[in-house]
């Protein structure tokens, strides 16, 4: 009689390669949504830093500056503001990363468990044999003794 059956080890295997694909893609959206937060934070220092220069022509107590450092100012605050408007073109692709990265981990955590609980339905499955054919065994055993103590 074949104590285990042949898919119990496998399914077991395939909930193991499923367990960690989930992982292994909760630590990637760990990692998308650290750089999230990190791209939102420097969105905002840059365009804090664009702002708190003022107006480009301006020093901070009111008079003008000269035609170079307005120019100067000007472009410093157009550089900021570009690299602003390219890290938030990045923070968009993060966001569209994110949410395929999502559906992953949401379709990989389902077939996980529906692997889980055909495995447990196996494991189910095969208590319930090994539990009959014990029971066939002792019913065995006692109508043995019971005919051998008739007998005697």
């Amino acid at each position: 009689m074949n104590d285990k059956p042949a898919p119990i080890p496998s399914l077991g295997t395939l909930v193991r390669v499923r367990s960690s694909e989930v992982e292994r893609l909760q630590a990637d959206l760990a990692k998308q949504e650290a750089t999230r937060a990190r791209y939102q934070n420097s969105v905002a220092r840059l365009t804090q830093l664009a702002e708190s220069s003022g107006p480009s022509g301006q020093q901070s107590r009111g008079s003008t500056l000269s035609p170079a450092l307005a120019v100067n100012c000007g472009d410093y605050k157009q550089a900021v503001f570009a690299l602003a408007d390219t890290q938030r073109t990045d923070l968009h692709l993060l966001d569209a990363n994110l949410a395929v990265s999502q559906r992953n981990l949401s379709a990989a955590w389902s077939k996980r468990e529906l692997l889980g609980k055909v495995l447990s339905r196996h494991e189910d499955a095969h208590a319930r044999t090994q539990d009959r054919a014990q029971r066939k065994r002792d019913d065995e055993i006692a109508t043995q003794s019971w005919l051998a103590g008739r007998a005697g």
